[in-house]
């Protein structure tokens, strides 16, 4: 059931600025940044915005459901949900958001469709200095550069293939479920099959329709949600490459390229 924004947590005020959401929505302002910290644990219900959205954290790992899927995102990456889209907020560590909140016309150029998009360093430092502003900020000069800066940044940001659809049906909730928490497991369908009591040839179906995806693409898509987590929190490729099944690091690179497009070290370095 869809909630209004209040219903959110525990709104407060950090340095004098609201966490609430609906103390913005009715600012004449284009785009607006919202500056929230929450500790590891927190949760935030379902619930909708009138504004598209830039979910995005500064520190700290949140998990997010929208539009069927589960999105991770560490630091570096942010996920564009677009207006009256419902979703949810886990804090997997503890976090400082400073979303961003653009008005519904303007946001529609961004899309209709959930995805997890790259931060630059450039685009992090201009949500920083919204944030720094007012909620009601100064239209003219500096500010109107950074609104226009930031619209810029999010519309060039490349949209990285990290979404992790999420099924419905029971015997393959309890398969997704086993996977998403040891991704390092190398079972064969079969081996699920025979743990949920269905055939092989269910399980093969059943992921398809579900997910739109074959059992090893969704298992990929998993490893490289985590993978991407453990690199940016600076832990060796090799280690990575181990605990997520691979048999060398160079057989875990190439997977990491054929899907982003680059390395692992090359997708970390920044402008």
């Amino acid at each position: 059931m869809k909630q209004d924004a209040r219903a959110v947590g525990k709104p407060v005020e950090l340095n004098g600025r609201s966490e609430d959401y609906l103390d913005y929505q009715d600012v004449p302002r284009v785009l607006m940044a919202l500056v929230r910290n929450q500790a590891a644990g927190a949760y935030n219900a379902p619930h909708t915005h009138r504004h598209g959205q830039l979910l995005y954290a500064v520190s700290g790992v949140m998990r997010a459901v929208a539009q069927g899927s589960l999105w991770f995102l560490p630091p570096k990456r942010a996920l564009w949900i677009p207006a009256e889209e419902e979703h949810d907020q886990l804090m997997l560590t503890p976090v400082q958001m400073r979303s961003i909140y653009i008005q519904a016309d303007a946001a529609a150029g961004f899309g209709d469709r959930c995805r997890i998009v790259d931060v630059s360093l450039l685009l992090r430092e201009l949500i920083l200095v919204l944030a720094n502003e007012p909620i009601e900020y100064e239209l003219e000069g500096r500010n109107s550069h950074v609104v226009a800066l930031i619209l810029s940044e999010l519309a060039a940001a490349r949209t990285l293939p990290l979404q992790i659809p999420w099924p419905v049906d029971r015997r393959l909730l309890m398969v997704c479920r086993a996977i998403l928490e040891t991704p390092g497991q190398t079972h064969t369908v079969a081996y699920w099959a025979d743990q949920v009591g269905a055939s092989s040839r269910t399980l093969i179906r059943l992921f398809l329709k579900e997910t739109g995806l074959t059992y090893r693409q969704w298992v990929q898509q998993v490893r490289l949600a985590c993978a991407l987590e453990r690199l940016e929190n600076g832990e060796p490729i090799g280690r990575i490459a181990q605990d997520l099944g691979y048999v060398s690091a160079s057989a875990f690179s190439a997977m990491f390229r054929r899907a982003i497009g680059v390395s692992p070290r090359d997708f970390l370095v920044r402008d």
